[in-house]
């Protein structure tokens, strides 16, 4: 509980009506989670603005509304109105608040870029992990402690909103967390919900063709990424992405490099990395560039990379009866090209892909992704992803745009549950089938609403259906 004037004495703002020395209990944008004594914050948004829910939210209990527009008729209003210049940073600085600030007193770690993020947070939680010192990842795939995933009431987004971060955050600290490793998506850094973490250190990962029509283009995407460099005390960079070396042209903070030759020149050449492909391995640096940042030598690192693994549905792999099935949440141009590289430098047999696109998102990266999906594999299974609200047939046809005409080793199946059957179906033994796209999503989001799905399980299921006739067999009859 705080008392709202104490809460607002440090934060330029506007007072219209109502009684404003007042007690309040937290704070919220979505007017169905507010509670007796919260405050609303009646935020404009992509699809729904928040002014038109202030009835919802003061019947629910809300002691305070704050917007950053002076469009608010007051009069109808019997709580305190408080205008302030960003709705977006409010709700942040006042999240932070009411859990007490954790961030000052955790080792904050933010890691962004188009691709990798996931990986790298669970590489340095793991790495913590096995040096003794208790971490939690939070990110894409939830919320991680020293391994395992914490059940808690949080959004599946990569970057948690303010409001359902620092509450989490302080979850941590009560549980003996001690650093945070946390994924910083651009949508999360444009929209201000990192604004009021201290963060310690951030990871510059890469810059790719992603959410480019989300932000409004390129440029404005590159600029919400670049926002983290001025957040934290220190940056990591990936100095072999030409796009990352011009965002810290100009940065004030120190900058750690981190590629190839950074760390691999340091190592013993005949280190086990446990997983393949050279993006895994730039992944791999990144973490231990962290680590090395944080104060531990890289001889302290060594014994405990053998045992790293990938999170869900980063190059998860099934195998059966000769048949290598791989799981992944590439769904850029520059990841499934990755992914798709890695696969094929130990593939001996053919490799078949199954992928699609997700709807209402950057559609110039289909046709690319269809060129590389035929360039790189032996067959394609084209499929639908998380169509959403967009018609499927729309985005699969975007998608055979790029394979540039007719092309016998492609084929279409929208039902994906299907496709992957089919694909793992027609696999011999030597074949790689690869399933693109969703990686560890336990959903399916399609205009008729959203339903349980999994790639892993659909794969393994085929895998366990799959029956293959013996040609000696055959010929016998």
């Amino acid at each position: 509980m705080l008392f709202l004037p104490e809460l607002l004495k440090d934060w330029p703002c506007t007072v219209f009506g109502g009684e404003f020395r007042i007690n309040v209990n937290g704070v919220s944008e979505c007017s169905s989670r507010v509670q007796e004594g919260f405050i609303f914050v009646a935020r404009k948004g992509g699809r729904m603005d928040g002014l038109e829910h202030i009835k919802e939210a003061i019947e629910n209990g809300a002691v305070a509304i704050v917007v950053d527009r002076a469009t608010l008729q007051v009069d109808s209003i019997n709580v305190p109105i408080i205008q302030v210049p960003n709705c977006q940073k409010f709700l942040a600085y006042a999240s932070a608040q009411f859990a007490n600030n954790p961030s000052k007193r955790l080792t904050m770690i933010a890691v962004t870029g188009t691709n990798g993020k996931t990986t790298v947070t669970h590489l340095i939680g793991q790495l913590l992990q096995k040096l003794g010192i208790q971490a939690a990842v939070i990110g894409t795939t939830g919320c991680w402690i020293d391994g395992v995933k914490v059940e808690a009431d949080i959004p599946e987004m990569t970057s948690l909103p303010a409001e359902f971060l620092h509450p989490l955050l302080a979850t941590c600290e009560q549980r003996g967390v001690s650093h945070i490793i946390l994924e910083a998506s651009s949508i999360g850094l444009a929209s201000g919900r990192l604004d009021a973490c201290d963060l310690d250190i951030g990871i510059l990962l890469n810059i790719g063709l992603d959410h480019y029509e989300e932000h409004g283009g390129k440029q404005a995407y590159i600029e919400a990424k670049k926002q983290l460099i001025s957040m934290v005390n220190t940056m990591i960079v990936n100095e072999e992405d030409p796009l990352c070396m011009q965002m810290i042209e100009g940065a004030t903070v120190p900058i750690t490099y981190f590629g190839e030759h950074k760390i691999a020149d340091k190592i013993a050449p005949n280190l086990n990395i446990p997983f393949p492909g050279y993006y895994n391995r730039l992944n791999l640096f990144a973490a231990m560039s962290a680590l090395i940042l944080l104060g531990y030598r890289i001889e302290e690192l060594i014994p405990h990379i053998a045992s790293l693994r990938l999170p869900e549905g980063r190059l998860q792999r099934l195998e059966r009866d000769g048949v290598t099935v791989y799981i992944d949440y590439a769904h850029t141009p520059d990841a499934l090209q990755a992914v798709l590289q890695t696969l094929c430098g130990v593939c001996y047999g053919k490799l078949i892909t199954v992928f699609g696109c997700g709807g209402e998102r950057d559609k110039g990266k289909r046709k690319e992704m269809g060129e590389l999906a035929v360039y790189y594999s032996s067959n394609v299974f084209v499929t639908s992803d998380n169509p959403r609200n967009e018609d499927p047939s729309a985005i699969i046809a975007d998608i055979l745009v790029g394979f540039g005409g007719d092309c016998s080793a492609i084929e279409v199946v929208p039902n994906r549950k299907n496709a992957i059957r089919q694909a793992i179906f027609s696999a011999a033994p030597g074949d790689i089938v690869l399933i693109a796209g969703k990686g560890h999503e336990k959903t399916q989001h399609t205009a008729e609403g959203i339903f349980p799905f999994s790639d892993f399980d659909e794969a393994k299921q085929a895998l366990t259906e799959k029956t293959y006739i013996d040609i000696k067999d055959l010929n016998k009859g």
